[in-house]
């Protein structure tokens, strides 16, 4: 039985990975397709795709895995991996409230959003391919 559940949870998570995977793959391909145009904040997509999200203290609180845009086609939210969520966590943000911080030769974007509050939202589920 505990053979059986091990194998199920591992082909889960390699579902999950190869999701997670496409998902970074068709958001770098966009954003190669969009250039060095303003997609939002006054970066480009590939700017946002790079950005850390962090905490008002500076502290990390994820990764921006995808770019999402509403029916205007104006980006409304970022697809965001939560740092240190095992399983990965994936919720969308919303990109008001959001702001630039400059580091070094790097753009993160920071929230005042807590860690608490971004578990909170409703997960994403990632898609198998």
């Amino acid at each position: 039985m505990i053979a059986g559940s091990t194998a199920l949870l591992a082909a889960c998570n390699n579902a999950r990975d190869a999701a997670g995977d496409k998902v970074e793959r068709d958001a770098e391909a966009s954003a190669v397709a969009a250039g060095p145009a303003d997609a939002a904040l006054g970066l480009s997509e590939a700017q946002l795709l790079d950005a850390d999200l962090r905490g008002a203290s500076g502290v990390e609180r994820g990764d921006v895995v995808q770019i999402v845009r509403g029916a205007d086609g104006k980006v409304d939210r970022l697809l965001n991996e939560i740092e240190d969520s095992n399983p990965d966590r994936f919720v969308h943000v919303p990109i008001a409230g959001l702001s630039t911080v400059p580091r070094g030769d790097d753009t993160d974007l920071s929230t005042s959003m807590t860690r608490g509050q971004m578990i909170a939202l409703p997960e994403v589920k990632l898609l198998s391919p």
